[in-house]
């Protein structure tokens, strides 16, 4: 490291990409076209062929996706968020408006399904752009 660089340069440059040459990676951006489900490289290419399988390459810019594995972290950040944000609003409507339970119920694991399906792609999205910006997943690693 050079004497101009900081410790916080390292974490905002990628060291290779699969073609070997060294470029700057926005984790922000990354993530950014992750959660939209696009390519974190072009921003265009479709980044999963499924709802949650991940594309061995992106069909406009070629960049080698298959090896960025999510694994569990999604469904634990869908957890987290669906159970931080339904929690207290269960707890409000039942205090506020004291709907019958079946109503409340009915309402609440609908809504908690339909919040789940939403975000899970999105977070897995996010994570992939993230690993990609860092260079974490088999190619583009650090040597």
């Amino acid at each position: 490291m050079s004497d101009s660089a900081t410790p916080h340069d390292d974490l905002t440059r990628a060291p290779h990409t699969s073609a070997g040459t060294t470029q700057q990676r926005s984790t922000r951006q990354s993530m950014l076209r992750g959660w939209r489900r696009k390519c974190p490289h072009c921003g265009n290419g479709p980044l999963l062929k499924s709802y949650l399988k991940v594309n061995d390459s992106c069909p406009v810019c070629r960049e080698e996706l298959h090896h960025h594995r999510a694994d569990d972290g999604p469904a634990y950040l869908t957890i987290l968020f669906v159970g931080h944000l339904m929690a207290p609003l269960l707890h409000l409507a039942f205090v506020w408006w004291r709907p019958e339970p079946l109503v409340l119920f009915t309402i609440f694991a609908i809504g908690c399904v339909a919040l789940s399906l939403y975000l899970l792609p999105r977070l897995k999205g996010a994570i992939v752009g993230y690993q990609w910006a860092r260079g974490m997943g088999g190619f583009g690693a650090p040597a």
